[in-house]
């Protein structure tokens, strides 16, 4: 990385510390709502991505880490949170969970040379999370509510998993073909950085400004 790309990636995982701080000060008002598991997730993922930087990878590599288990835990998460909870379809996240789930065999039967990232399995979990994204703008669009979106809490957290999972699928789609292509990456890489800042800004915001009550 370059000194650009350094600062950036700091400042990403200080941002989901700021992300996680910001809802943990809200607690008090979501923790009877099923916002406060949006809570523990930012904690959760703040203490994932501090240990992918400072932790010891003994037993395992790291890149196993984030694509065995902090990558699966963030798309199941937005499934949840989408399609069982904002959409209030329970049966299509857990059909879709599955379908997941069961991306990680074909991944390890012909997409094995994948060492980095599992570009088959991430680029799947991204278009089902796409999928979603695209019914809940459908559902605010179409909302009675529509010109209060600034109090939507799912509006800034739509808008932030777009802008990062979705913006950068091309990136992580094709990463293995695309580091052939150093300056090409490295625009990509940026975008990735910037995004993730900018997600996690807006997650924040949507404690501070969204007042949505269910």
């Amino acid at each position: 990385m370059n000194d650009f790309q350094e600062f950036v990636s700091k400042s990403m995982l200080w941002f989901e510390g700021l992300a996680a701080v910001v809802a943990l000060f809200h607690y008090n008002t979501v923790k009877k709502q099923y916002w406060k598991f949006f809570v523990f997730y930012l904690v959760f993922i703040f203490l994932c991505e501090a240990f992918g930087r400072w932790g010891n990878f003994i037993y395992f590599s790291k890149a196993k880490y984030y694509n065995y288990f902090v990558m699966p835990a963030q798309f199941i998460f937005f499934y949840w949170l989408y399609a069982a909870k904002s959409l209030g379809k329970p049966k299509l996240f857990l059909i879709l969970s599955l379908l997941y789930l069961f991306s990680f065999i074909p991944n390890e039967l012909f997409f094995s040379e994948s060492k980095i990232i599992f570009a088959f399995n991430y680029t799947f979990g991204c278009l089902i999370l796409m999928l979603l994204i695209v019914m809940e703008y459908y559902k605010q669009i179409t909302s009675q509510n529509i010109l209060n979106f600034g109090r939507n809490r799912m509006f800034y957290i739509n808008l932030g998993v777009t802008l990062s999972y979705i913006g950068t699928l091309p990136f992580f789609a094709f990463y293995s073909p695309l580091r052939k292509y150093l300056e090409i990456w490295n625009v990509y890489f940026d975008y990735f950085l910037i995004s993730g800042v900018i997600m996690y800004i807006l997650f924040s915001i949507s404690f501070i400004w969204g007042k949505q009550s269910s």
